[in-house]
């Protein structure tokens, strides 16, 4: 039995996706609304907020692997509480859960982030950490206070594999996490950034997980990245794919600030999560490079698709979402 947490998100719904197509028997817990795209007698659902200890516990029996996909990604100020209960305290309910139960592996997700990815004078590799001055963001603090959790259960005993992808990109749902870029982009958003970050395709990290997890390898974290690309030349991508006109106008500093406080204006007024914050726009403007040569060298045959292929790809199953409705 595989357990897996997060599986209504973008990823964790491409690794259910990609294990029940291997014949294997998964178990997915849900917070709140059931997994309905599936019809798989393999998949097993069972409703346990990784806040529930006690329901953790449920979920973890007779489980030998686990995957953890859940987390709470957010630059919302307003959600930092949340979503530091879920990333952090949430993960060590999960580590303790498998230590208890006896799990034989888990692959966590955690996310460049946890790297201190502002660091424009040097390659980012795996040997790098969290800082308050490599990093900007919340979630990135809590994505590396996730991390020690893991530490810590390797050290009590737990064979584990962190896995820290970059920009995830598929899809999923356009109004919510990195399928937004998508959304703007159809819609002909205006603006772009000179910014330079790596991206990656769903489906390669979930075939990332996989192997990891079927491989002896325990102990490790792994930058998970295909390209370093600039925000320009996605969004110039995406834009071409879905034949729309490419963003024109050039986010300048000042311009960031102006439109931050305005969203935050906004937010404010309205009660929901602002577009543009102080953390989304330094990192939208950063120009930081990737290091994937630590997974490639002890995954062998393994290659990623080009963003090419995966801006197509999405772009096309997005358009078919949009016209079925």
């Amino acid at each position: 039995m595989i357990l897996v947490t997060g599986g209504a998100g973008l990823l964790g719904h491409e690794l259910i996706t990609q294990l029940l197509a291997q014949g294997k028997t998964v178990r997915a817990i849900y917070n709140r609304t059931p997994l309905a795209e599936f019809h798989s007698a393999a998949l097993e659902q069972m409703p346990c907020d990784i806040l529930d200890v006690i329901g953790l516990e449920e979920a973890m029996q007779g489980v030998e692997q686990v995957y953890h996909c859940a987390a709470i990604v957010s630059f919302d100020p307003g959600r930092k509480r949340e979503m530091f209960r879920i990333n952090i305290e949430g993960t060590a309910n999960v580590v303790n859960a498998a230590l208890d139960a006896g799990v034989k592996k888990m692959v966590h997700v955690s996310s460049v982030s946890a790297l201190g990815r502002l660091r424009e004078d040097a390659l980012v590799n795996e040997t790098m950490n969290w800082t308050e001055e490599t990093s900007n963001s919340n979630y990135g603090k809590s994505k590396y206070l996730s991390e020690l959790e893991v530490w810590r259960g390797i050290s009590e005993g737990l064979d584990a594999v962190i896995v820290n992808p970059t920009i995830i990109l598929g899809a999923g749902d356009w109004n919510a996490s990195s399928s937004k870029i998508f959304r703007s982009v159809y819609n002909e958003f205006p603006w772009y950034t000179e910014g330079i970050t790596g991206l990656v395709d769903v489906r390669d990290v979930a075939t990332v997980m996989i192997r990891l997890m079927d491989s002896p390898v325990t102990g490790e974290r792994f930058i998970v990245s295909a390209e370093n690309r600039s925000y320009r030349d996605l969004f110039n991508l995406v834009a071409k794919a879905f034949g729309k006109k490419e963003p024109y106008k050039k986010v300048t500093p000042f311009i960031a600030n102006v439109v931050r406080r305005l969203e935050a204006i906004k937010s404010r007024l309205t009660g929901k999560e602002p577009l543009v914050t102080r953390e989304t726009a330094i990192t939208a403007m950063a120009k930081v490079n990737f290091d994937n040569r630590k997974l490639l060298g002890i995954l062998p045959g393994f290659s990623y698709r080009s963003m090419e292929e995966t801006v197509t790809d999405t772009c096309a199953a997005l358009q078919q979402k949009l016209n079925s409705r």
